[in-house]
């Protein structure tokens, strides 16, 4: 019996060594990575770098954020170079789809652009519409006027292509009418934290995501207020999509497809709508699913059914 017993001591040691060497837990285990490719407002405010120290902690899954503007970050996806597409520009979101190099596209959040300039308004378009405004800047920047200036983040990202959509609804090309139409239209080439920075030390109008705004006016002490935040042309909608794997084979479809259920989930929605709030007093994005229906106009996208992992 001693021998017997001596025996299975022996067995449960060399057990708790070979349990020690490789038997761990999902939490001990390497994490995986999920390369994602996204706009700079969502990186800027902070939201992106909490979900990822939460995601990581959580799921074990190492959330490998680049953040440009909407038309980098699409030349990155279709470079291969990510596994997820996180932006917020429907228009090229749909062309990129159509091109076959999105797919599992949902919604995930939304909030709206402003118009934000100095404080006394030298333009006096405070009140009125953003075509309105765009129209009466461009009218005193080629008059010359003292004061007026309009910065553009001329990047082709997201923000971009709404102030261009906002141009075109005033009636103006934007093309031949208003890039290098003069000193009093300014494009950076880079990102919103940056333009709105210039914004501030040029004493310019500028328009922005109010997310990213409200992080630099407190983070930054911006001196912009907000001018015109009204207008159906103002909506701002984000959304995600994996890259297709019959694109680029080696997409980690299977941790992109969870992140995007994830996302929206009751828990990634919750997540998304408490960030800001003991900051700001608001959240700084608004869930989509506070929507009844977000597939009908001026939302058109679905972000409540959970998506399958696609195939090649």
């Amino acid at each position: 019996m001693k021998k017997v017993l001596r025996v299975f001591g022996v067995f449960l040691i060399l057990l708790a060594v070979i349990c020690a060497a490789g038997c761990v837990s999902p939490q001990q285990q390497e994490p995986t990575q999920l390369k994602i490719a996204t706009t700079t407002s969502l990186y800027d405010t902070g939201l992106l770098d909490a979900v990822q120290d939460y995601y990581l902690e959580n799921y074990n899954v190492d959330l490998l954020i680049t953040s440009q503007g909407t038309g980098k970050a699409i030349a990155s996806a279709k470079n291969g170079d990510v596994d997820v597409l996180l932006v917020h520009s429907p228009s090229q979101e749909a062309a990129f789809i159509d091109e076959g190099y999105g797919v599992n596209h949902r919604g995930i959040a939304y909030n709206y652009f402003i118009i934000v300039g100095p404080a006394d308004d030298p333009a006096g378009i405070a009140g009125m519409t953003p075509e309105e405004g765009v129209a009466k800047l461009k009218e005193l920047g080629d008059a010359g006027t003292e004061g007026i200036i309009f910065v553009s983040r001329g990047d082709n990202s997201g923000t971009h292509s709404a102030e261009k959509n906002i141009w075109k609804s005033a009636g103006f090309n934007y093309t031949a009418q208003i890039t290098g139409s003069g000193p009093w239209y300014k494009e950076t080439g880079a990102g919103m934290g940056d333009s709105l920075t210039t914004s501030g030390q040029l004493g310019a109008y500028i328009l922005t995501d109010e997310a990213t705004y409200l992080t630099y006016k407190k983070n930054n002490n911006l001196p912009l207020e907000v001018i015109i935040d009204e207008g159906a042309s103002l909506l701002n909608r984000y959304s995600i999509m994996t890259i297709s794997p019959a694109k680029y084979p080696d997409t980690n479809v299977k941790d992109a497809t969870d992140f995007t259920n994830w996302l929206i989930s009751e828990e990634g929605q919750n997540f998304i709508g408490a960030y800001g709030v003991e900051v700001y007093g608001k959240p700084l994005f608004t869930p989509m699913s506070t929507l009844k229906d977000s597939t009908l106009p001026p939302f058109n996208i679905d972000c409540k059914t959970p998506v399958v992992m696609p195939t090649a």
